[in-house]
């Protein structure tokens, strides 16, 4: 893997998150939707201007060299329609995406790909989008109830309906630093923690399709980080299905000796895995993070721990926030 550029700055724009605030405070290196949409020159604050907030998470990330931004999309959320109102509501030129990553096989990151690659062909001349798969992501998958039934989860959008909407696919399971080298793309993540057990409950068809199979751990989740200048590293999980201890783990050991700035993304601490809150709080205190955005499936119980152990540092993710690093 080439070695991680670094970023003069970082800005983050949140597309789609599980929550919409525009009340709460928050720090000067972070942005409002609603002081977005004054900023950009609206006029009248009604519903018809603000972003809609669904299950699911998509962020914007462009770091800037020398200049020059870059623009990475992390997933997509899970609907077109949704997608494509905050993208025209926030004034997002997507144009501008140099590339686009699917952090994992789940519908709630994946259901708007195909239209977002629709229109960021629309904006870039046709010029083919590289996006970044693992191959394991494609197998359907479902949450096996407690009764023994079966509720299936929607697929991700197979490699080839990927590229008949402009993509340029690249499937690998090894670690790569991709976009002029800004962005670090894991490979699949080491489970190393004794609490952190995946997503308990969670199948997936086996290749044959004639049976069901257990699918815990989800091994094609993958972070992105990039290295911003006189801060350090910020990693981007969408889910952390590995748990996010590993996540911070995996990228502190990949990227070392830079050191960890912040995380932002969803911690998945929320159902099944509430009862691992104290000892995940408890761990991440090791990390040193300035900022813990938590948002997207982290749980409202999760994000009062973590605001009670780390203070100011904690800005929890919502639709429309800008953070700038």
């Amino acid at each position: 893997m080439s070695e991680l550029a670094v970023a003069d700055r970082v800005e983050v724009l949140v597309l789609v998150d599980n929550a919409t605030d525009n009340l709460s405070s928050v720090p000067d290196s972070v942005e409002t939707e609603v002081s977005r949409f004054w900023r950009r020159g609206g006029r009248l604050t009604a519903g018809n201007a603000l972003c809609c907030a669904a299950h699911g998470l998509s962020c914007a990330i462009t770091a800037w060299r020398d200049g020059v931004p870059k623009t990475l999309l992390f997933d997509t959320g899970p609907d077109a329609s949704v997608f494509e109102r905050n993208v025209d509501r926030l004034g997002f030129d997507i144009g501008t995406v140099d590339a686009l990553f699917l952090s994992h096989g789940h519908w709630d990151h994946a259901g708007a790909m195909l239209r977002a690659l629709d229109l960021i062909q629309v904006r870039n001349s046709g010029a083919a989008v590289p996006t970044y798969m693992h191959p394991g992501m494609y197998a359907t998958r479902a949450m096996r109830g407690a009764d023994g039934s079966v509720r299936v989860l929607d697929d991700v959008p197979t490699a080839a309906e990927l590229e008949r909407h402009g993509a340029r696919v690249v499937h690998s399971r090894e670690a790569q630093a991709v976009v002029d080298d800004l962005f670090y793309i894991s490979g699949e993540i080491a489970r190393v923690t004794a609490f952190e057990r995946g997503m308990p409950g969670q199948v997936r068809r086996t290749a044959d399709g004639a049976a069901w199979e257990a699918d815990p751990l989800l091994l094609d989740e993958r972070f992105v980080a990039v290295r911003v200048k006189d801060k350090g590293v910020l990693v981007f999980t969408a889910c952390s299905h590995a748990g996010i201890v590993n996540v911070l783990k995996h990228a502190r050991d990949s990227l070392a000796p830079h050191g960890l700035h912040g995380v932002m993304g969803g911690f998945h601490l929320s159902g099944s895995t509430e009862n691992i809150i104290p000892e995940t709080v408890n761990e991440l205190r090791a990390f040193g993070l300035t900022t813990i955005a938590a948002g997207h499936c982290t749980g409202w119980r999760a994000i009062g721990a973590l605001a009670a152990a780390f203070g100011s540092a904690v800005v929890p993710s919502s639709v429309g926030k800008t953070y700038r690093f």
